[in-house]
């Protein structure tokens, strides 16, 4: 044997490397086997589209789905373990259906109603003062009919009070006509119809080329003023107190028609300066030269340069409607000459005086009325006050300065251009660089996201947009008013929301656009009725109130003034979206988490509220 071994032929170097790298070769197949043969597999696809996709899979175990690389419309909220969920919130009592908790008679007893304070916003601030429940819809609620009809008819059952109608019966506020309250197109000033008034109006004020966008109407009645001048392009805020005539500004929102309650009491009205391209007053029962001429000290304030105040009713047109006012000649001739004087030392120029009618117009600047103050002892400008801010500021007893002009024929801030251009062109205070931070280009490229963002809106979640299926709709942090201003093509109107806790406050820019808005804390309740909202729209808002005041409480004033068959979109960071939709819970809310225009990888997402919530 040892013999036969010595003969055999002895290996050399490049033979055993050889053979090591063979066992190495097998050795690394083997594992590779094993590994594609686990659950962790992942399919191995060949390049060639012609053959067949190759796969390892052990027969036990089923096969792992491919990776997909698309955004899913769906998003998985995680789970905790910490608590178990809280139970639902039930239902109010039936006597809080038409609650207001800012405006709510029974706290209004508790203020004086010397100079209507008593009407003032009062809202609860003890959490045990705050109600949790939901508001009930009144008995036999129905989908209020689509824009324009609603314009003309509300179901009764919905808003279910008579006290207009008789009170008003010879005005033509309202008729009830069986299951239907009609709103023929009366009021106070105008009982033949508002089409007549706004015709006479019309012959002393441009209504139709443009140049007023913006209205406020004071003691607004069911806005029928209002909802009449939205057919010549202008978008009017109507706002009354909740009086005894309760229902006003209800009924105004259940026709579609921008609305609000508000009275001119102690504080600033909710809108910053120069504002409104027009304020109008019919018979709205304001002291106008109480206080020294407060009241109208505060309109100028939110008057543009060059906007007009109209005035109809007591005391205009005294000679011929005395009797029918229950006063004196005397009484009313002293009064009318006291808003004369008043307007004299605004520096407002009286436009005309036509049947029930008289209209002044405000100044584009005060080059001339600064040198005119001394010599008809006006009031003296305001000094160190921000003009622009207006939640729960004092009225003052001072001018409010315009910005300075250069030459007498400046329009002081610079001028609007005439609607629908106004729109989208640069706002006078960004063109001034009066906004933080805000560029012409900023603002540009504000509008350019907005659009796709209302594009992906109006395309998967907010179908039926242009039929009508939505009418009131609501930003709550509106920003430069982007959002609205993509729903403009839309038979819609936006309720523009700058919060008070805003780092800018960019609702004059709102207004600058041609569009209408307010201030607002939603810390507390807004200054409107239950169901009055048919699209809800919240950027940003829980990121902004997360360390403020409770979730559940802001969650809890959106399910008030949403109608039932309403939508809401809430954009948020992800994590507070996954807040807010376990908090929501509570409600028993049908929501779900999807992706924004921009895919799975955009840190913020969507709240989509399914349009019925109850």
């Amino acid at each position: 044997m040892s013999i036969l071994l010595s003969h055999l032929p002895k290996p050399n170097i490049r033979t055993l490397s050889l053979l090591l790298a063979t066992f190495s070769l097998s050795l690394i197949s083997y594992l590779l086997g094993i590994y594609t043969s686990s659950p962790f597999s992942l399919p191995l696809t060949p390049s060639s589209s012609s053959s067949p996709p190759l796969h390892c899979h052990l027969s036990s175990l089923p096969a792992s789905p491919p990776l997909q690389f698309l955004p899913q419309h769906t998003l998985p909220l995680p789970t905790s373990s910490l608590s178990p969920p809280l139970p639902p919130l039930p239902f109010c009592p039936s006597n809080f259906t038409h609650h207001c908790p800012c405006q709510d008679p029974s706290r209004k007893r508790l203020y004086p109603t010397r100079d209507l304070e008593h009407r003032e916003r009062h809202c609860p601030v003890a959490p045990a003062d705050k109600y949790k429940c939901r508001i009930p819809r009144p008995h036999g609620y129905k989908t209020p009919p689509r824009w324009p009809m609603s314009r003309d008819r509300a179901w009764f059952k919905n808003v279910p009070s008579k006290r207009l109608s008789e009170a008003k019966k010879d005005q033509n506020w309202v008729r009830v006509e069986g299951d239907w309250l009609v709103f023929p197109g009366g009021g106070t000033s105008f009982a033949t119809g508002v089409k007549r008034y706004v015709d006479q109006m019309s012959k002393i004020i441009p209504l139709r080329n443009g140049e007023i966008r913006t209205a406020l109407d004071i003691g607004c009645g069911v806005a029928s003023f209002g909802g009449h001048l939205l057919d010549r392009k202008i978008l009017t805020v109507s706002i009354a107190p909740r009086d005894i005539h309760e229902a006003q500004v209800q009924f105004a929102l259940e026709r579609g028609i921008p609305a609000m309650l508000g009275v001119l009491s102690i504080h600033r009205l909710p809108f910053p300066s120069r504002s409104f391209d027009m304020v109008h007053c019919a018979r709205c029962l304001v002291p106008w030269t109480a206080h020294d001429g407060l009241y109208l000290l505060e309109i100028d304030r939110v008057l543009r340069p060059g906007g007009y105040w109209v005035l109809s009713g007591p005391p205009i047109s005294w000679r011929s409607l005395y009797k029918g006012w229950g006063r004196t000649k005397q009484d009313l001739e002293e009064e009318q000459m006291a808003i004369e004087d008043l307007a004299r030392r605004l520096c407002w120029r009286k436009v005309a005086e036509k049947g029930t009618i008289a209209v002044w117009r405000k100044p584009t600047n005060h080059i001339h009325c600064a040198k005119k103050a001394k010599m008809v002892k006006s009031h003296s400008f305001c000094v160190g006050s921000d003009p622009d801010d207006a939640w729960y500021e004092n009225m003052e007893l001072c001018i409010t300065p315009l910005p300075k002009a250069r030459i007498i024929d400046d329009v002081a801030g610079g001028p609007t251009e005439k609607w629908p251009k106004r729109l989208n062109a640069i706002p006078p205070r960004i063109e001034s660089g009066t906004i933080n931070g805000i560029t012409a280009e900023t603002y540009k490229n504000d509008g350019l996201i907005w659009g796709k963002r209302v594009s992906n809106y109006v395309s998967h979640y907010i179908k039926g947009m242009s039929e009508g299926q939505y009418r009131n709709v609501l930003d709550m942090n509106a920003g430069l008013g982007g959002f609205a201003a993509a729903l403009a093509k839309y038979p819609v109107w936006v309720m523009n929301v700058v919060p008070s806790e805003g780092v800018n406050n960019t609702l004059g820019v709102i207004y600058e656009r041609g569009l209408i808005g307010t201030f607002m804390n939603w810390c507390e309740a807004f200054s409107t009725y239950p169901r009055t909202y048919d699209f809800i729209h919240a950027y940003g808002v829980f990121s902004l109130y997360m360390n403020k005041c409770d979730v559940l409480d802001i969650l809890i004033e959106i399910d008030r003034i949403l109608r039932p068959e309403g939508a809401l979109i809430i954009r948020d960071n992800v994590d507070v979206i996954t807040r807010v939709k376990e908090v929501s819970q509570r409600l028993s809310w049908k929501g779900r988490i999807v992706n924004t225009e921009k895919g799975p990888f955009d840190p913020e997402k969507l709240l989509i509220i399914d349009n019925s919530i109850y």
